[in-house]
């Protein structure tokens, strides 16, 4: 029998020199305490991008029009024993940098590159921000 599958996306934004990270709540389903980029699950019938737009302004009231897409990935597969996740991955520049978080985040911070490994990062970061990151 298939896993089920659920459509995710993960998105990070950029301002200036800086990356936005954010502290995953104890009311999140998966990586609680972790830091982590812009996340959520794409619903019935919409588009990867809509959905990683729609997260954004949940997640930290920047609205769309201060985004400028930079890059993207996918869709990108990985599997647990019990579900197959179909991953899309963007990188937006934000013309924004002030953030107002919503009950999924504890804390957020605008890193420099080279301070992310001071945070203790969900275990897929280093691939996204690769990825994204790539000339």
């Amino acid at each position: 029998m298939d896993k089920p599958r659920k459509r995710v996306v993960s998105t990070l934004l950029h301002n200036e020199d800086r990356f936005l990270i954010l502290e995953r709540s104890s009311l999140v389903g998966s990586f609680q305490g972790y830091w982590s980029c812009i996340s959520g699950y794409v619903e019935e019938g919409e588009d990867p991008l809509k959905t990683a737009l729609r997260e954004v302004t949940e997640e930290t009231r920047i609205e769309a029009v201060s985004l400028a897409l930079r890059s993207q990935y996918g869709p990108n597969f990985s599997e647990t024993e019990d579900l197959v996740f179909e991953s899309y991955w963007f990188l937006f520049d934000s013309a924004q940098s002030k953030v107002e978080i919503d009950w999924e985040h504890n804390q957020f911070a605008w890193v420099k590159p080279e301070e992310i490994p001071k945070y203790k990062m969900v275990p897929w970061f280093d691939e996204l921000l690769g990825r994204l990151t790539r000339p």
